[in-house]
């Protein structure tokens, strides 16, 4: 989404953000259909995606994948269960405290890096057999967010996540 003009009310509300987030947890897509890999931090590279991602060599608009922590517990007790553990939903980052959806068509730091939320990380069919039936509609609307990497460097469990005025 593209900002408003600056000095109206509306860029003022779309670019102030309560707090800083912060990187939970990071994980890995060796390939497809296998799975995560939980790591303390990964590179980043410009244009592409995470080293060791399937998706390390760039997938334009997802060359990473984050989802908001706070969605998690919602989405497990939507789909029946007690609690989920990130690597069953395939993203790359969790991240708290901070809103992903704010961040759409919106640039922000993550560490060293620079990114660029390009759009909505909707559920895929494969989430039917993560988190059974309905799993796919549980995560509808809390898929979290894609964005493409600007700048590289390294991501960090414990990283601050920011907005960054273009």
């Amino acid at each position: 989404m593209k900002l408003p003009p600056p000095g109206t009310e509306l860029h003022q509300l779309m670019t102030r953000f309560p707090r800083a987030g912060t990187v939970e947890w990071i994980g890995l897509r060796p390939a497809r259909d296998v799975p995560m890999r939980e790591v303390d931090a990964a590179a980043a590279t410009a244009g592409g995606g995470l080293s060791g991602d399937r998706y390390g060599g760039g997938s334009g608009k997802r060359g990473i994948t984050l989802i908001q922590a706070e969605h998690l517990p919602a989405i497990a007790a939507l789909a029946g269960h007690a609690a989920i553990a990130p690597a069953t939903l395939r993203r790359n980052l969790v991240v708290s405290g901070i809103a992903l959806a704010a961040l759409r068509g919106q640039r922000f730091r993550i560490g060293e890096v620079l990114l660029e939320g390009t759009d909505s990380c909707d559920p895929c069919s494969r989430m039917e057999a993560a988190l059974g039936p309905g799993g796919y509609n549980a995560m509808r609307g809390m898929g979290g967010l894609c964005a493409r990497i600007l700048e590289g460097g390294r991501l960090r469990l414990g990283d601050r996540v920011e907005w960054v005025d273009a």
